[in-house]
């Protein structure tokens, strides 16, 4: 055989495992930082454990089973239960094979907030009062139908679609009725379609703007693999744009991101407050180290963002560096205020998500911000502030990926 006939037949051997999904991506490692940073497995197996059963089962718990074979996840300090702690539930569910809990807050969702009829049909109420069950609001959060789609075909890939309910399908329905809006009642798709970044609010003029917090690469990589709904080229399209986006939003020497921006990356004022980096921003560290590891396809600059960010947190102290800044690196005139409290503090949410950044670059491996994190407990401060919610999710997503138990979920084989 000839050289080039050699040629043709390994050209034609890859084209044919590439067609079969067994190309880029086949197997990622998710390594164990904590391991890594020389804890021992039964301590980080206790203390996710921990973690967990403070936010689902103990004293403060978030998490409410109701009617039997319902539950949901509750913004204590808002006295609400809203998308994005929902659809965070179901992916803490599904990425630790608690389908009960899973399934449960899927079923308190579908009943009690997603819309079944009108312009929004298929979207989700973002904010309700589980006592009361009256919704705050009507309208949808982008991030919480990004999080509902990711975590239902992941439960499709996990535990398959015939146990009582088709996660499959429920997926497709909110992705399909995505699709269907065309601006009818002056609702629009999760995604700008123009600009293929995910708008703030699917209505008004909130389809215009963007949030930099729900930019999660990775999870519209997975859509382009799992949806299976004809979109795949656009969510891939959708992944590249956030990367470039982010790239912009983020300080090329802080790593600070405002919270709220146009499309372009700049910032963009609300009602609520002046911009900065404050409470969402928390998220972007975590999401591009999540990206980072489960596709690396901007390792270069996730690189020398994970250097910046860890840098200025380093400058401001790491034991007591603070939750809110003006992304330049000084701190904002204007704090926006938590659960009744307007104070900076060294928030254990932020601790956590810096600390993922760790799984980008780790100066001297030593491990400094992971070890910050590791001292932490989820308790009330000094001056009696709490919120188990926010502060609690971001702590156990954070110990998560660290341990490498943050995973994109493929098919059971």
């Amino acid at each position: 055989m000839n050289r080039l006939n050699k040629q043709i037949i390994a050209f034609l051997i890859l084209s044919s495992i590439a067609s079969l999904g067994f190309g880029q991506n086949t197997k990622i490692v998710y390594p164990n930082f904590l391991k890594e940073a020389g804890y021992k497995q039964k301590e980080i197996d206790q203390k996710l454990a921990k973690v967990y059963f403070d936010l689902f089962e103990g004293p403060n718990k978030i998490y409410f089973e109701v009617e039997d074979s319902m539950a949901y996840v509750s913004d204590l300090k808002n006295n609400d239960a809203r998308t994005e702690g929902l659809s965070y539930g179901m992916m803490v569910a599904v990425q630790l094979d608690k389908k009960e809990v899973f399934d449960k807050i899927w079923r308190w969702s579908k009943k009690y907030i997603q819309h079944q009829d009108g312009p929004r049909k298929g979207y989700f109420a973002w904010s309700i009062n589980p006592k009361t069950m009256k919704k705050n609001s009507q309208g949808s959060a982008s991030d919480g139908e990004l999080f509902y789609v990711t975590s239902l075909l992941f439960a499709a890939n996990k535990w398959g679609n015939s146990t009582g309910i088709n996660y499959y399908q429920e997926a497709r329905n909110i992705l399909d009725a995505m699709w269907a809006k065309d601006g009818t009642g002056n609702i629009y798709h999760i995604f700008n379609i123009k600009n293929k970044q995910i708008s703030f609010v699917p209505e008004g003029d909130g389809y215009n703007w963007t949030d930099p917090s729900y930019h999660v690469p990775a999870f519209l990589e997975a859509w382009a693999m799992y949806a299976n709904d004809g979109h795949e080229q656009f969510y891939k399209d959708c992944a590249d744009t956030s990367r470039v986006f982010l790239q912009r939003a983020c300080n090329p020497v802080t790593g600070l991101n405002y919270d709220y921006t146009e499309f372009s990356g700049t910032p963009r004022t609300t009602r609520w407050a002046p911009p900065a980096f404050r409470y969402d921003s928390w998220r972007v560290p975590m999401n591009i180290a999540m990206d980072y590891i489960w596709f690396g396809k901007d390792k270069e600059w996730q690189k020398k963002y994970a250097q910046n960010i860890q840098d200025f947190m380093r400058s401001r102290g790491i034991n007591n560096f603070e939750d809110q800044f003006n992304p330049e690196g000084t701190l904002p005139e204007f704090i926006l205020q938590a659960g009744g409290y307007k104070k900076l503090r060294h928030s254990i949410g932020l601790v956590a998500t810096i600390a993922t950044t760790e799984m980008i670059f780790n100066k001297n491996k030593k491990f400094d911000f992971v070890n910050e994190l590791m001292g932490q407990k989820l308790e009330p401060y000094a001056d009696g502030y709490f919120d188990p919610y926010y502060d609690g999710l971001m702590y156990l997503f954070s110990l998560m990926h660290l341990s490498g138990k943050y995973q994109l979920i493929k098919p059971q084989i």
